[in-house]
């Protein structure tokens, strides 16, 4: 019954070439695109500029029918893209019965067509591969990861993330350096994924991959942005995080010193401002006289302070005993002892002291 099956399908094949003229595919081929029941896809087909004026359209094996570009069903979505050199087809709520062989056409000429893509879709509960996002943006000068999930058969396949457009793959650990962005690859063997990582951005990145394990394939489509102002990319930031530590601590090593200073001038200047202000007032203008019995020290202020004299007698010979006890008496001159000061001025409220053995 399956040979049956496979002969008809072929003998088919071969009469839609034959009756419309379509040319031997000279793109991509043996590819098989997996999805779960009930799930969505869509598929890229590019074409060369100058088809950009001709018709497009999906070609279904398994009911025969054409589906042109700009046309919008249900479950069924044929939409070009001049400006990409593309169109792009959406299938929705796909099951069992989608499952078989499509092709991307583009007519070229009188009864004459091209096919650009030949995918084979299979509906499966467990997709050989699948994507955690089947869609990926990010920002110019960034990067970008995809995680590509699949099946345990599919281990020890070769893994590929491969471009539609300039049909440009990469394999599980190559990057390419030279070129921007870089690319690297990483498989999880445990995991049953591996991981794409695109590092420097171009807004040229956008457009349609596809993440494969041998000939088990799932598309994502990309988005690269414009950076926006006051966004920086991850290289930047990191780097800036980087610096930001090491001037911090530049910034220390300078600021301790400095305050350490500071504070050792304002102790200074603390304790001067102390001793300033603690510092003996100068002793005013005095006259120091002397008579025959006694030496006298007059002090002259103005008029309303009071003037005090000292009068220590130092002609009494000294006595070893009562050497080191001394008394001071102070009282009130009488008026009539009043004296003047060198500029003629009354001296008031004079009083003696006078010191002396007693």
């Amino acid at each position: 019954m399956n040979a049956y099956v496979k002969t008809n399908t072929f003998y088919i094949s071969i009469w839609f070439w034959l009756i419309l003229g379509v040319e031997s595919y000279s793109g991509w081929s043996n590819h098989v695109l997996t999805i779960y029941p009930g799930g969505s896809l869509t598929i890229p087909c590019y074409y060369d500029k100058k088809y950009t004026q001709q018709k497009k359209s999906w070609f279904s094996e398994i009911d025969k029918t054409h589906t042109y570009t700009n046309t919008t069903e249900q479950n069924l979505s044929v939409i070009d893209h001049p400006d990409q050199s593309l169109f792009t087809v959406t299938m929705r709520n796909l099951q069992n019965k989608h499952s078989g062989g499509y092709y991307c056409v583009v007519e070229t000429g009188e009864k004459t067509s091209n096919t650009i893509y030949k995918p084979y879709l299979k509906i499966q509960s467990t997709p050989d591969v699948s994507l955690m996002n089947s869609s990926v943006s990010g920002h110019e000068g960034g990067d970008i990861s995809v995680q590509c999930l699949y099946s345990s058969g599919y281990q020890n396949k070769v893994k590929r993330w491969c471009r539609y457009k300039d049909q440009r793959c990469y394999t599980v650990g190559r990057t390419d350096t030279s070129q921007n962005p870089s690319v690297l690859i990483s498989d999880d063997d445990g995991g049953r994924s591996f991981t794409v990582l695109m590092t420097g951005l171009r807004r040229t990145d956008s457009g349609w991959y596809f993440c494969s394990a041998g000939e088990a394939l799932n598309p994502v489509h990309i988005t690269v942005t414009e950076a926006e102002p006051g966004i920086v990319n991850d290289k930047e930031n990191e780097t800036k995080d980087t610096e930001e530590p090491q001037n911090n601590g530049l910034l220390i090593v300078w600021l301790l010193p400095a305050l350490a200073a500071l504070l050792l001038f304002l102790i200074l200047v603390g304790v001067f401002t102390w001793i300033w202000r603690r510092r003996p007032k100068q002793d005013k203008p005095h006259i120091r006289g002397r008579n025959s019995s006694r030496t006298t020290d007059m002090t002259f202020s103005k008029h309303e302070d009071p003037v005090i004299y000292s009068t220590i007698n130092d002609e009494i010979p000294h006595d070893p005993i009562n050497d080191m006890i001394y008394y001071s008496t102070i009282d009130d001159v009488p008026g009539s002892e009043v004296m003047k000061s060198p500029s003629g001025e009354a001296i008031y409220s004079i009083i003696y002291c006078t010191v002396g053995p007693h």
